[in-house]
């Protein structure tokens, strides 16, 4: 399954209770799950000894269901069971053992069955015990749902131990993208299990995983006979003293695919820019007045400040004229610091089409937000009515009108110095073109990501934006060969 829709704890119950109360019992979602667990784990090993770790609630439900189903295909199961035996006892023929350490002896496979996501509350006591030896003995785990202790809607984590496998059933869940979460799960499989993607309407999901599927369509497109204009103009204030930011980022905006990309400039550092951006127009500001008659020119589409601009009352001038134009902007790092004295004159000057891009650290200085990432990113855009961009190695992008999009795909490689400015340009470039802000953050932050994955170890920030004409020609390419397999079919 490739859909992209993300759902909460509630809503994953929701459309569990919309399923059986249509034509699914539980207990046949419960047999589908299991089902498709142990499929997975007979696909990766062959018949052992498994320990299956079952708790009190559909969990271990589902666990009862594998056991049975390992069993039968030749594998030598013992069950450890939390509590006392319940109704799902039923579904394994065998006799459950109460959890203690011996139930891992000689086990070559553990089951986790214990805790799905709707945890709330630290693993302790034996649960927590089974889970630390098991890890002490680094016998792989395969997890159903969760890792137990993984919280589903914020990925945090409660006491879990690291996963091989993890299957889940219909939709993935915040906390299998999130982090520490999506990397506590191991490979994630998620399966079908018989709800219909039907119950999506009643459940109206605000949550996606970002991906092509989102934003591919609103690709902008060059058009026969088009011109420069046509494609966008990008313009970017670029500082006088960390100049290297503001280059990187004009160069990611020009490979995004803006017809033409300006850096305005201190006088004083012209010849720097000048000297090192071909294809890039600089243009000088002399007088005082220069930025605000420079960007009174309409054939200007979008406009960044931020990368190497300096947290001064300079950058915060230009930032407020920038949003005063009511055209598409982008703010990012030293444009956001220097309104972390006065938050709500940044919020109450943005009139139009906005991105932010903080990260933890700009995040913080401005929005006083509690709770998960998601959660603080959501209400961050509906305070500021900006698209929020709040970096990291899980992503998440929010819009005002309450969508969010985790990103799931930025390799580590990314963590180096002015990989940030290279995601503001390439969002300024879709900017520049066209594209709506929600879809255009969406769009940089993957292709940002699928860059640097491209290009594996030893990546630089400047490596960047020479990599994103291969990621537009396969997702292009990909795009066709699906067309033409659906004209096949």
């Amino acid at each position: 399954m490739s859909e992209l829709e993300v759902l909460t704890v509630a809503q994953m119950n929701e459309a569990d209770r919309l399923t059986m109360g249509s034509t699914h019992p539980g207990t046949a979602l419960m047999e589908n799950a299991g089902r498709a667990v142990a499929g997975e784990i007979m696909r990766r090993w062959s018949p052992g000894q498994v320990a299956v770790l079952c708790g009190p609630g559909n969990n271990g439900g589902d666990g009862f269901v594998v056991a049975r189903l390992l069993e039968e295909a030749g594998w030598t199961v013992r069950l450890g069971l939390l509590g006392g035996k319940n109704a799902n006892a039923a579904l394994w023929h065998g006799q459950p053992e109460p959890l203690a350490p011996a139930l891992l002896d000689n086990a070559g496979l553990i089951v986790d069955a214990l805790f799905g996501s709707g945890l709330a509350r630290r693993i302790d006591g034996v649960a927590a015990e089974m889970l630390h030896a098991a890890a002490a003995k680094k016998i792989p785990i395969v997890a159903i749902d969760v890792p137990s202790g993984v919280a589903g809607d914020s990925g945090d984590d409660l006491g879990a131990v690291q996963a091989r496998l993890t299957v889940t059933f219909f939709r993935k869940k915040p906390g299998h993208l999130l982090l520490p979460g999506r990397t506590l799960c191991g490979e994630l499989v998620v399966a079908d299990i018989g709800i219909a993607s039907a119950v999506l309407a009643q459940i109206a999901p605000e949550i996606a995983e970002n991906g092509p599927g989102l934003w591919r369509h609103a690709l902008p497109q060059a058009i026969p006979g088009g011109n420069k204009y046509g494609r966008g103009h990008a313009l970017l204030y670029g500082g006088a003293v960390m100049t290297g930011a503001a280059r990187m980022a004009a160069r990611a905006a020009a490979r995004a695919g803006a017809g033409l990309t300006t850096v305005a400039v201190p006088e004083q550092a012209w010849a720097v820019y000048a000297g090192a951006l071909t294809s890039i127009m600089v243009s000088p500001l002399q007088a005082e007045d220069d930025f605000s008659t420079l960007i009174a020119d309409t054939r200007i589409t979008a406009m960044l400040i931020g990368p190497g601009a300096g947290i001064t009352e300079q950058t915060r001038a230009h930032a407020l004229a920038i949003l005063a134009t009511g055209r598409p902007a982008l703010l990012d790092a030293d444009a956001i610091t220097v309104f972390k004295q006065s938050p709500a004159t940044l919020f109450d000057a943005i009139n139009g089409p906005c991105v932010l891009t903080p990260h933890e650290g700009e995040f913080r200085r401005i929005f006083a937000t509690g709770g998960d990432k998601v959660f603080r990113t959501r209400q961050a855009a509906r305070q500021s009515g900006a698209v929020l961009v709040l970096k990291g190695s899980d992503t998440v992008i929010a819009a005002p009108d309450g969508r969010v999009a985790i990103n799931a795909n930025a390799p580590d490689t990314l963590a180096t110095a002015g990989s940030g400015d290279v995601l503001a340009g390439f969002i300024l470039g879709l900017l520049a073109q066209g594209m709506e802000p929600f879809a255009a953050a969406c769009a940089g932050v993957w292709l940002h990501g699928a860059a640097a994955a491209s290009f594996g170890p030893g990546l630089l920030a400047e490596d960047l934006p020479d990599l994103l004409p291969g990621v537009l020609r396969a997702l292009s390419a990909n795009a066709v060969r699906g067309t033409l397999a659906g004209l096949a079919g």
